[in-house]
């Protein structure tokens, strides 16, 4: 473990006290009869077994992992051994079962907590954390939409640690348009079904650890409607298994090859082909399959894990932001470079650089960032739990609402902003920044997947302003207004900075809810929706900053480094990053019509 004369370059543990205890209050939720178990020692140690097992387990070998990358050798992928031993360790701590019931083996540990737990790993290495998070995701959705038998012979084992799990959605000609799937479910005669199709991009879709890889694959049944109304979800295993459990036969799951990455290395990504006739299972042409769920209701399912997804991967763009800066951080305090402006004497010692003010705006920007981002995804985690156990279905409804329509901030804000301080981060280095002597630049590439997997940053702006705004005739907005509004009066009783940033933050959410109600009168769909990525970054920023204000009320007249740090952090993003959002809703109140107007055959 760091000791504090050695601060921990993977995340800041003062600030997830922070976050957890003084904001969040996190205590409180053992109150509710689902966490009526768990207390603050509790949540404590669980931080710190997750802290010291990303630390010695997963930190290591993140530099290993990037240069020696997976490989396949036309029958098997080889990975470091290293991932497997860390896995294996992951799952020894009883880690993939946190949030979940205790009659699943569970220990219903609040959302808001395991979030704070996995952090470690994503931001320790989150090319070996995929496998596992990938793992608990697939697990996760079998529980809620699978058989008893599917939850016994699938389920189980992956959470137990022997069995991982895919999500096996895009192809080579249909990426995000999942509509446009190709892969066929024939039915056979003994209930299960003969999946044929090759899909694209699949992450830890094959290696050789643990005892099977469950992919649960879209595919279209031969009566299937048109488009996304006609995809089914079907198990499909690497290895068939019997009804006591003990693996049978390959299926017919082969790679046509792997994808060679510009970051998160680690995590093999895969070309798999299903019923290529590389194996017979049975004796009979096809990877055997098996219908999750009722037919055609496939893309329902998934999107059960997908939202969950997409937190987690506004997470792991925080993360990786978030040990990039702190990286970063300590560099800039032990690199002599340069003297004071004021210095007369040429001779004098020089001084680390983070004396030097350009230096210090780099990083007040990261620590804006990322501080800002990881309290975005505790606080949508918290939205999880109040959720969960809801003491009656106003609440649920109030908190799902507002969960539905921060998701994809929470997604898209941190990747897009996580992308920007990861540069800093970089930037700070200087030329040795640019080197792979340092892992700044690794931390730059891996970050790079995070706007685009899980619904690009173009798909999560269609979501939020065309489904979670406008579809809701504005609720949902109105929603967070009120949120804000509530955060906005505790912060003007402060007085002062605080009451100066809440009244910047009213200003520009009741900018806001004026520019989206314009937008909804354009009567143009196509105009309405063409600048939508900019309705989400505006609409991030409000939220961010809001995320901010709620700090500096929990931080209040409290003293001390730590506490003088956010405020200062706080005072970067309301003058330098929040009226950056004025000119975003100068251009969508204008109905710019640039995109629509630009033909392609212009370019």
């Amino acid at each position: 473990m760091p000791t504090p004369a050695q601060p921990s370059t993977i995340l800041s543990p003062r600030d997830l006290e922070f976050l957890l205890f003084e904001w969040l209050d996190v205590e409180r939720l053992s109150d509710r009869p689902r966490f009526a178990d768990h207390d603050r020692g509790s949540y404590e140690a669980l931080l710190a077994l997750c802290e010291q097992l990303a630390t010695d387990r997963f930190a290591p070998h993140y530099r290993r992992s990037d240069t020696e990358e997976p490989a396949f050798d036309g029958e098997k992928v080889h990975l470091i051994p290293e991932i497997a031993a860390a896995l294996e360790a992951f799952a020894k701590a009883d880690l993939l079962t946190l949030t979940l019931d205790e009659d699943m083996g569970g220990h219903q540990v609040p959302h808001v907590v395991a979030a704070a737990c996995m952090a470690w790993f994503t931001a320790a290495n989150i090319g070996t954390a995929a496998y596992s998070f990938l793992t608990m995701a697939n697990a996760a959705l079998l529980l809620e939409h699978g058989t008893p038998d599917q939850v016994d012979r699938y389920a189980r084992p992956m959470l137990e640690g022997r069995f991982f799990g895919t999500m096996t959605l895009s192809e080579p000609h249909a990426g995000s348009s999942l509509g446009d799937v190709t892969t066929r479910a024939v039915p056979a005669d003994d209930g299960t079904y003969r999946i044929f199709g090759s899909k694209m991009w699949i992450s830890g879709g094959d290696h050789e650890m643990g005892d099977n890889i469950v992919h649960l694959v879209l595919a279209k049944l031969p009566d299937a409607p048109p488009g996304s109304r006609g995809i089914s979800l079907f198990i499909v295993p690497k290895h068939l298994v019997a009804e006591d459990g003990s693996i049978g036969e390959r299926n017919d799951v082969a790679l046509a090859g792997i994808n060679h990455k510009l970051g998160s290395r680690g995590t093999v990504n895969t070309a798999p082909v299903f019923g290529g006739g590389a194996f017979t299972p049975g004796g009979a042409p096809g990877a055997v399959g098996y219908l999750v769920g009722e037919p055609h209701r496939g893309l329902t399912y998934m999107f059960h894990m997908m939202n969950a997804a997409r937190l987690g991967v506004g997470m792991s763009a925080t993360t990786t932001a978030y040990t990039a800066y702190l990286k970063s951080l300590a560099y800039a305090k032990e690199r002599p470079q340069g003297r004071r402006l004021t210095a007369a004497d040429p001779t004098a010692p020089q001084v680390p650089i983070i004396e030097h003010a350009d230096v210090r705006r780099m990083l007040l920007a990261q620590k804006s960032y990322v501080e800002g981002a990881l309290a975005l995804n505790l606080y949508c985690s918290r939205l999880l739990d109040l959720q969960a156990s809801a003491q009656d279905d106003d609440e649920r409804t109030e908190t799902g609402r507002l969960l539905d329509l921060l998701t994809p901030i929470a997604k898209s804000w941190p990747s897009q902003w996580g992308q920007e301080s990861n540069s800093l981060a970089i930037q700070v280095l200087g030329g040795s920044g640019y080197t792979r002597d340092y892992d700044v630049e690794a931390h730059w590439r891996d970050q790079r997947l995070n706007p685009i997997h899980e619904g690009t940053h173009g798909i999560q702006a269609l979501d939020l302003l065309g489904r979670k705004v406008l579809g809701s005739g504005g609720a949902s907005l109105l929603a967070l207004a009120a949120r804000i509004e509530q955060t906005v009066a505790q912060a003007t009783a402060l007085g002062g900075e605080p009451a100066a940033h809440a009244a910047a933050l009213k200003a520009m959410v009741d900018r806001l809810g004026e520019v989206t109600m314009a937008l909804a009168g354009l009567g143009d769909p196509e105009r309405t929706m063409a600048n939508a990525t900019v309705y989400l970054e505006a609409a991030g920023h409000v939220v961010v900053a809001w995320m901010w204000l709620e700090q500096l009320v929990a931080v209040g007249e409290q003293e001390g480094d730590f506490y003088d740090g956010k405020r200062a952090a706080a005072r970067y993003f309301f003058r330098w990053e929040l009226p950056k959002v004025g000119p975003m809703l100068d251009l969508l109140a204008s109905g710019d019509t640039t995109t629509l107007d630009m033909h392609a055959s212009w370019f």
